[in-house]
């Protein structure tokens, strides 16, 4: 009980750490140049540029229909550690506001605050959380309708980038375009592969508990198989398909049931095949 304390600890203070470096990023470099971000804070970007309402503001207010939104959903620890993130990153962008810019070179504030903002937003997805409320969407699109969560996401981005374009010219959609694209490549790094769909396979002794877990928390579907440890004899081997988003709450799942549960995680390349997910009755 102490350990699992002390994580949730150190979990909640590694997401404000990232929500931190986050909003340097957005303050000190893509701001001053009007180099948008995606989602929400891009969106909050273009109206505090037009209005001059307060980004901190923007993206507090916005992000909030997400968060109630997405509630039911997406698990009560994902909306804490969400909206804890939100409300660090918007108190920093605040902070960091009335500072000197730490550059008004357009290339050099694409490169380092691209890396800096997919550091942030890294720790922030790897330990839980997000900081985006166009995420949480993308996620319960991806629950009800199949459509993969990175596409959707990029296909929002696309669409706020050439709004921006019309409105700031486009380059200013160019440069932030390819912002994105070096943010989601460091993400990559912090997250492992973050970007792409994640199998699981788990050795455990708690299949039914667990499958029964995965498919009321998360909506996903489970293969029981038997298997046999050299060692360990009987065991049961779990096979899963789910998104980055869903890895830390398929832990903190396992965690509470099973602790001797072997975890093996691994990129999928594509799926084939409308099994993945389901809804109604769990059938074995």
């Amino acid at each position: 009980m102490k350990n699992s304390k002390i994580k949730i600890v150190l979990d909640f203070l590694g997401i404000a750490v990232g929500a931190v470096i986050a909003a340097f990023a957005i303050e000190e470099f893509l701001v001053p140049c009007t180099i948008l971000d995606g989602g929400v804070v891009g969106i909050s970007i273009m109206i505090n540029n037009l209005s001059g309402i307060p980004l901190s503001l923007l993206t507090v207010a916005f992000n909030i229909p997400f968060l109630i939104i997405g509630t039911r959903k997406m698990g009560k620890m994902f909306i804490i550690k969400s909206a804890f993130a939100m409300l660090i990153f918007s108190v920093f962008l605040e902070i960091f506001a009335p500072m000197a810019n730490a550059t008004n070179e357009y290339l050099l504030a694409v490169c380092f605050g691209g890396v800096i903002l997919g550091i942030g937003v890294g720790f922030v997805i790897k330990l839980g959380g997000c900081l985006d409320g166009t995420e949480t969407v993308a996620i319960l699109l991806n629950k009800k309708f199949k459509l993969p969560v990175g596409q959707t996401v990029l296909i929002f981005n696309i669409i706020i980038f050439i709004v921006a374009g019309f409105i700031f010219g486009f380059d200013r959609a160019m440069y932030s375009l390819l912002t994105y694209f070096i943010t989601s490549k460091v993400l990559d790094i912090v997250e492992s592969g973050m970007d792409q769909t994640k199998a699981a396979m788990i050795i455990t002794n708690d299949s039914k508990e667990i499958s029964e877990k995965i498919y009321q928390r998360l909506g996903r579907t489970v293969t029981i198989m038997d298997g046999e440890g050299l060692v360990s004899g009987k065991k049961a081997v779990l096979y899963c398909v789910l998104t980055r988003f869903e890895i830390h709450e398929l832990k903190e799942i396992i965690k509470t049931i099973d602790t001797s549960a072997f975890i093996a995680i691994t990129d999928v390349s594509e799926i084939i095949g409308t099994h993945v997910k389901k809804s109604g009755t769990l059938k074995k």
